[in-house]
């Protein structure tokens, strides 16, 4: 079997090759999770919630390797993906207190007693990003499992390394081998079958939104659940009254985190007119404020982009004739580097300002009143996310009910936190992540009604 090789985007070496899993292999896989869960879910909640917490601590006790894992494989500054790791041990520990918590409701009705369970699905197969490879993976199998499902997760191609580590820490950790599985491979071979096997009974895709309406597409022919966390246009609304000074300074990070490839990154900043200039002024010094570099440093703030080809796409949309106003800095030689850039298209239709360039690019585009700026926000097919700066309260609400996205900030750049929902309007997806509703997504609801009549 043909194995694929690992590269590191900041040097373009080779970090390791890795056996993709067949088709063939992928159907074991997922009998052997089938096999598994009855005995998984009989698990009583209370052992089922330790055996997470466990898992939990491997993770915890593990950050600084799968942190470097994450830095050689993806790219990711040593900073992000130290939090990157953490975030994966939250994430666990949160939802290890759902087990004890799956309560269902007892609902008045005559001539008896009606109650609900939530029961587990199955198999689950989810199939994570190269973006963000350890949270994501996280956000899928930390719910499924704690509601009793037993996952056969598919990391991305090309940075399945932290995937398979968390296989292990979970393994060390007492999870049973067969009830949570990590098989590296294409997605046109695991996903696939994640897809057509009748055994799994729900996706968890997080990707663009081509790939996604193809998942569903197959899922929705076997009546199979789906959740889909799919791409994003994301805007960043700047009002006149707005801290401007602070809008400036922190715009390039809600964008150029992880070198802008992100479904959550602001690559598109609405300015009102008015103010329009004096921001420009001040955003540029902060573009080129940003640290690019080597992501193995702590002073980096901007590492490579994952890849040749993805670096030849984000570059096809910076030709010589782009409206570009000014970048910033990003080494010379090897590996995929691309500088924080900042353009001024003519208009919304313009592919900067619409596309999901998924790369240290962001448009700046001016408004022209409060009604002006919501109508624009939402000139896009996608939904994900956004951000609201302004200093009055009546305009934040306003202008947050107005946007049509699942997830947004008012004078901040943080929208995705564990204890609360996340997910897409539109196009950018479908349910929700996260938060404290998230195991029902991973269960079916049961009533069951007892007669008391004589």
């Amino acid at each position: 079997m043909t194995t694929f090789e690992v590269i590191n985007p900041a040097t373009e070496e080779v970090v390791r090759s890795v056996e993709p899993t067949s088709a063939e292999e992928t159907d074991a896989a997922i009998a052997r999770a089938h096999a598994a869960f009855p005995a998984w879910r009989a698990v009583a909640p209370g052992d089922r919630a330790r055996l997470l917490r466990r898992f939990a601590d491997a993770v915890d006790a593990d950050i600084e390797n799968l942190a470097q894992l994450e830095v050689v494989n993806a790219g990711h500054t040593i900073g992000n993906a130290r939090w990157e790791a953490g975030n994966v041990r939250d994430v666990l520990t949160y939802y290890s207190a759902s087990p004890e918590r799956l309560s269902g409701k007892q609902i008045p009705v005559p001539g008896g007693v009606n109650m609900t369970f939530h029961e587990p699905l199955g198999v689950v197969g989810v199939i994570v990003p190269w973006n963000f490879p350890m949270p994501i993976a996280g956000w899928g199998f930390a719910p499924a499992l704690a509601a009793g499902n037993t996952v056969v997760l598919k990391p991305a191609e090309l940075t399945p390394l932290t995937a398979i580590r968390l296989g292990e820490l979970a393994r060390e950790a007492g999870i049973p081998e067969d009830v949570f599985q990590v098989l590296p491979g294409k997605g046109s071979v695991v996903g696939q079958r994640f897809v057509d096997h009748p055994a799994v009974r729900k996706v968890v895709f997080t990707g663009s939104t081509e790939v996604g309406k193809q998942i569903m597409a197959g899922c929705a022919a076997r009546v199979k659940r789906v959740t889909l966390e799919l791409g994003g246009k994301n805007a960043n609304i700047v009002f006149a009254d707005a801290d401007l000074e602070k809008a400036a300074a922190t715009a390039p990070y809600g964008v150029f985190d992880n070198a802008g490839q992100d479904c959550c990154a602001r690559s598109l900043i609405l300015v009102q007119a008015s103010v329009y200039e004096k921001f420009m002024e001040s955003l540029e010094p902060a573009v080129k404020g940003v640290v690019v570099g080597d992501p193995r440093l702590e002073v980096t703030e901007m590492g490579p982009l994952i890849s040749a080809g993805h670096h030849a796409k984000v570059s096809s949309y910076v030709d010589d004739s782009a409206p570009v106003a000014f970048r910033g800095n990003a080494p010379l030689g090897p590996g995929y580097w691309f500088p924080p850039t900042v353009v001024t298209p003519p208009d919304l239709r313009h592919p900067l300002a619409s596309d999901e360039i998924f790369g240290p690019v962001v448009a700046v585009v001016p408004f022209a009143e409060e009604a002006d700026a919501v109508t624009m926000a939402n000139d896009t097919e996608y939904g994900l996310s956004g951000s609201i700066w302004t200093r009055d309260v009546g305009r934040a609400f306003r202008v947050a009910r107005g946007v049509e996205a699942g997830n947004l900030s008012v004078n901040s750049h943080s929208s995705v936190r564990y204890w609360t929902p996340f997910g897409g309007f539109k196009q950018s997806g479908l349910g929700r992540e996260l938060g404290p509703d998230a195991v029902d997504a991973f269960t079916d609801t049961k009533n069951v009604f007892i007669s008391t009549e004589d």
